[in-house]
């Protein structure tokens, strides 16, 4: 990929209510937020915020990766085992290949918190050029995934998924992304890490 190509990041908020306007949406900006601490290097985003229905979902990761070229797609929202959590599904279902090592860590992380984490089925996958990755609902368990949990003295004792990303992204294609090492340290081979 050129140096200077932009990162294209899209955002996606799954929520039945949030969509009809019956309550805000908190997904895309807690993932805003904490993408705008976190990453150093230029990165446009695509937000869209939609129901809960499976044939929107795959139509919508469809669009961000084919027809608005994101490198890196970020969900929220409807990964538990209700009847209308279908995100990994939809999510699996426009795949190219599937990336397990991040759905398994993510619940690793919220076990720290939740005992309820083995009920999320939270997946990560390549689509072309694109990884994709299905994030929690609450702007706290968004944060403590990506990031990593910390203790007392806010140092990491367990790396968050975000440090897996960047050289993921580099992996299939895509642009070089750099992060804030006080956010959240970006880990890649020392061959692969540009000055």
């Amino acid at each position: 990929m050129p140096e200077n190509e932009e990162l294209v990041v899209g955002l996606v908020s799954i929520s039945d209510r949030a969509s009809a306007g019956i309550y805000e949406d908190k997904g895309i900006p807690a993932l805003q937020e904490w993408l705008a601490g976190a990453m150093t290097t230029p990165w446009r985003v695509e937000t869209r915020l939609i129901a809960d229905d499976r044939p929107t979902i795959e139509n919508t990761l469809i669009e961000l990766v084919d027809r608005s070229k994101c490198h890196l797609v970020l969900t929220t929202g409807g990964t538990g085992p209700a009847p209308r959590d279908v995100t990994p599904d939809a999510t699996l279902a426009v795949a190219d290949k599937e990336m397990p090592g991040f759905g398994e860590e993510m619940r690793r992380i919220s076990l720290n918190f939740v005992p309820t984490a083995i009920l999320s089925r939270q997946v990560a996958v390549i689509r072309k050029q694109a990884l994709i990755i299905n994030l929690p609902g609450q702007p706290r368990a968004i944060r403590e995934t990506l990031e990593g949990v910390r203790d007392g003295e806010g140092k990491v004792t367990h790396v968050g998924i975000f440090a897996a990303v960047p050289y993921c992204i580099d992996l299939i294609g895509g642009p070089y992304m750099a992060t804030d090492d006080a956010v959240v340290k970006a880990f890649r081979p020392k061959t692969a890490i540009r000055k």
